[in-house]
C-alpha cells in the first residue's frame, strides 16, 4: 500500500515537471512581453515637400524714368486696379545734366535749321529741273534725320524739366500706374528715395510688388528619395504652420522640376502644387507649409506595427500567442508601409495577439 502511494507520488510529480517545463521552456510562455492585436485600418504612403504658400505671378513695379520718389499713392496691403496711380516720381537731374540737355537742344536746333534751309533750297530748283533727284532725296533725308534728332533732344529736356514726354505718340509721364490687378505686398521705397530707371542696360530699382492674393500655389521641395514615385496630377493635403493641423487645404501636383539642387547637403527636386479648395481659410503669401502628397492608399486592411517583424533570410515571421497563453513563431507576407504601421497581406488574422517583447539591455563590461 507504502509503495503505491510513492510511486503515485512520483507519477504526478514526473507529469507536473513535464507540463511546467512544455509551458515555460518549449511554449516560450514569458510574463515580460506585451501584446498587440492585429487591427483593421487603412494606411496611406506618403511624399513630404517643404514649402511655402506664394502668389502664382508677382509682379515687380518698376519706373522708366529716374529720379527720387516724390508721393506713394497706395500701401502695403490695398487692392489695386489696372491704371490706378502707384507713384509720382519727381525728376532729378544734375545740374551738368541739364545744361548738356540744354546745350544739346541748341544744337539740333541750329542742325535742323540749316538742313531745312539746303532742303528748301534744292526743293526750289527741282521744281526748275535744274537739280538731279538723287541730290534731292539726298538733302530730304537729311532733313528728315535732323528733325528725329531735334524732337529727341526736346524730349530728353521735357523729361529731365517735368517728368514727361511723348514716345511715338505715347505719352511716358512720372505717375507710375499699376499695369495688374491685385494686392499691393511689399513697398521697397519711401517718399524721398533715389529711383533708378529700367532700361535694356540695367534692371532698374524694385519700387513695389503686387499679386492676384485669390490666386495661390504651394512651391516647396522634395527629397530625391521621394521624386521618382511621384507625377503630375496626385493629390495632396497642405498643412499651413500658421494655422491648426486639422485645418488642412487639398491641392493637385502639377509640376516636378526636372533638375535636382542642393539644399543643407541634401538633393532636392522643386515641386508646385495648386490649390484646388481651401475652404473658408484665409491664406497670405509667405506661410510656411508642408504638402502630403498622397503616393497610394488602401483602406479596411490588416495592420500591425512595423517594429514587431522579425527579418529573417529575406523574410518576416512574428510571435503570435494564443488562447492557452502559449508562444509560437509565424511567417508573414507585407504590403504598404508608412513606416509605423505595416500591412499583412498573409499569415495572421484579425484580432490575434502579436508578441511585442522589451528591447534586450546592453550590458558595458568594465
Amino acid at each position: 500500500m507504502v509503495k503505491k502511494v510513492i510511486l503515485t507520488v512520483c507519477f504526478v510529480a514526473v507529469v507536473g515537471a513535464v507540463l511546467f517545463f512544455a509551458l515555460d521552456g518549449s511554449a516560450k510562455k514569458d510574463d515580460g512581453y506585451k501584446t498587440v492585436a492585429v487591427e483593421k485600418g487603412s494606411i496611406i504612403d506618403l511624399a513630404l515637400a517643404v514649402g511655402r504658400i506664394e502668389p502664382r505671378k508677382e509682379v515687380n513695379v518698376k519706373s522708366k524714368i529716374p529720379g527720387i520718389v516724390k508721393k506713394i499713392f497706395v500701401d502695403i496691403g490695398d487692392k489695386v486696379s489696372v491704371g490706378d496711380p502707384l507713384f509720382e516720381i519727381a525728376p532729378d537731374p544734375t545740374p551738368i545734366e541739364l545744361s548738356q540737355a540744354k546745350r544739346e537742344l541748341e544744337i539740333r536746333q541750329n542742325s535742323y535749321d540749316n538742313a531745312k534751309r539746303e532742303f528748301d533750297r534744292v526743293k526750289s530748283l527741282k521744281e526748275k529741273d535744274l537739280v538731279a533727284p538723287q541730290d534731292y532725296d539726298s538733302k530730304e533725308a537729311a532733313c528728315e534725320e535732323e528733325r528725329l534728332r531735334l524732337e529727341q533732344a526736346k524730349e530728353k529736356l521735357s523729361l529731365l524739366e517735368s517728368g514727361r514726354m511723348i514716345d511715338n505718340s505715347k505719352e511716358v509721364a512720372n505717375i507710375i500706374r499699376s499695369t495688374v490687378s491685385g494686392t499691393v505686398l511689399s513697398r521697397m521705397v519711401e517718399e524721398g528715395d533715389p529711383v533708378v530707371p529700367l532700361t535694356s542696360y540695367q534692371a532698374g530699382t524694385d519700387l513695389m510688388s503686387l499679386a492676384k492674393m485669390d490666386d495661390l500655389i504651394f512651391k516647396g521641395n522634395v527629397d530625391e528619395i521621394d521624386v521618382g514615385k511621384l507625377h503630375v496630377g496626385m493629390m495632396t493635403e497642405i498643412e499651413i504652420g500658421a494655422l491648426s493641423s486639422k485645418d488642412k487645404i487639398e491641392g493637385k501636383l502639377t509640376k516636378i522640376s526636372p533638375k535636382a539642387h542642393k539644399e543643407d547637403g541634401s538633393t532636392m527636386f522643386g515641386v508646385e502644387i495648386e490649390i484646388t479648395d481651401q475652404g473658408n481659410k484665409y491664406l497670405r503669401a509667405g506661410y510656411s507649409a508642408n504638402a502630403e502628397v498622397i503616393i497610394t492608399k488602401k483602406e479596411d486592411i490588416l495592420l500591425i506595427p512595423e517594429r514587431l517583424l522579425v527579418t529573417r533570410d529575406s523574410s518576416y515571421f512574428v510571435e503570435i500567442e494564443d488562447s492557452l497563453k502559449i508562444i509560437t513563431e509565424r511567417e508573414v507576407h507585407t504590403g504598404l508601409s508608412d513606416g509605423i504601421k505595416i500591412e499583412v497581406v498573409d499569415g495572421v488574422d484579425e484580432g490575434e495577439l502579436i508578441v511585442e517583447r522589451p528591447p534586450k539591455e546592453i550590458s558595458v563590461s568594465d
